[in-house]
């Protein structure tokens, strides 16, 4: 942008790239019954079970000594190096009998066989190419490996939730054409716990980034303010399609369907920030996008979740819409989704990212 008078606003998609899973704790080797097995604790809500009996990797990173300073370097342990192993039926009469996991106890991973300790902090030593005693902490989880699959026009992968959306959206920002709004790309972390922190929706992260980029475009505070009222944002997470065994739980005249199209979400509670307003631009993008919209609202007697587009926007107030792709199984270790969808979900972020939004008056438009 050349000046200011050429800035019309921002242009934001939202997501983010957190899904439930396991976080190693500092003190991970427990030994015991002639196997080694690391402590663990649960982040985020998940169906516990699908993590059960599969190869499980173990990434994150490592902060080690440097020198007089600290480094952080990523580390993959690779894709098979422990194993939550079930109690067998014989053992457990009780397994199909909605069985209540313990993550104290039933969900602690296998490492490997032996009684004695001292086999975890070597092996990150080895993947991070330092001494063991230079290792001054670690963030460690646990991650399904498996490869995403697609079938019959559907597709089956872990962390479908939001990592579709997240891709969606970095997509359709390297793809967009030009236009006299600022485009904004927002992959928050956190949202499966909350959102409360540092780098979460609830932070002021988002807001001082866009002052900053306002303040270096040569805005005053009053302009960022009033430039605000001409910004929009697409907060986007994944939705429930309706299931094809238990239809019941599903308010079938507002329920999506995989291969449906992008999903526009309501809730009156304002768990989702979709309006009449929010959801007339975004259907008016689609229809240009040619991208098919189907929408979702929870039965009234069954409480959904959430996601971060009301925390986003009561840190930076903006018109915005709740959107997501329709999947099964979320929080399971492998999910379920269409196929044809993200490509639709793509073509209209791409359009999106292309508009400008203006006010007049009660009238808002993208153009």
């Amino acid at each position: 942008f050349r000046a200011k008078r050429d800035f019309s606003g921002f242009l934001m998609t939202a997501s983010h790239c957190d899904s439930p899973t396991f976080k190693i704790k500092e003190n991970a080797e427990l030994t015991g019954s002639g196997c080694r097995r690391l402590a663990v604790e649960k982040y985020g809500g998940m169906l516990m079970s699908t993590w059960m009996d599969r190869p499980l990797g173990i990434a994150g990173r490592g902060l080690l000594r440097k020198g007089s300073g600290i480094e952080s370097r990523l580390l993959d342990l690779g894709g098979a190096c422990a194993v939550i192993p079930n109690v067998a039926i014989h053992m457990n009469r009780k397994a199909n009998d909605g069985y209540s996991w313990n993550p104290a106890v039933d969900l602690l991973p296998l490492w490997g066989a032996g009684e004695e300790k001292g086999f975890f902090r070597p092996t990150l030593a080895m993947a991070l190419a330092c001494r063991e005693e230079d290792i001054l902490a670690t963030d460690l989880a646990l991650y399904n490996p498996q490869e995403g699959v697609e079938w019959n026009g559907l597709l089956s992968a872990p962390r479908l939730d939001d990592l579709q959306c997240a891709f969606s959206g970095l997509t359709a920002f390297l793809a967009a054409g030009e236009s006299r709004a600022v485009p904004v790309c927002c992959i928050f972390d956190n949202e499966e716990v909350g959102s409360e922190t540092k780098q979460g929706a609830a932070s002021s992260f988002l807001s001082d980034t866009l002052r900053r980029v306002a303040h270096a475009l040569g805005l005053d505070g009053e302009d960022y303010l009033r430039l605000l009222a001409q910004s929009f944002l697409v907060s986007a997470d994944n939705a429930h399609a309706v299931h094809p065994n238990h239809p019941e739980f599903a308010d079938m005249d507002n329920t999506p369907h995989l291969n449906g199209g992008v999903v526009v979400k309501f809730n009156a509670n304002q768990r989702y920030t979709t309006d009449a307003v929010s959801c007339a631009l975004f259907r008016a993008v689609c229809r240009e996008a040619d991208a098919p919209v189907q929408v979702y609202a929870n039965r009234s007697d069954l409480p959904g979740g959430s996601t971060l587009g009301s925390i986003a926007t009561a840190k930076v107030s903006v018109p915005s819409v709740d959107i997501g792709l329709a999947q099964l199984a979320m929080h399971s270790c492998v999910e379920t989704a269409g196929a044809a969808d993200m490509d639709a979900l793509v073509r209209a972020m791409t359009v999106y990212y292309g508009k400008t939004l203006a006010r007049a008056g009660e009238t808002l438009t993208l153009a």
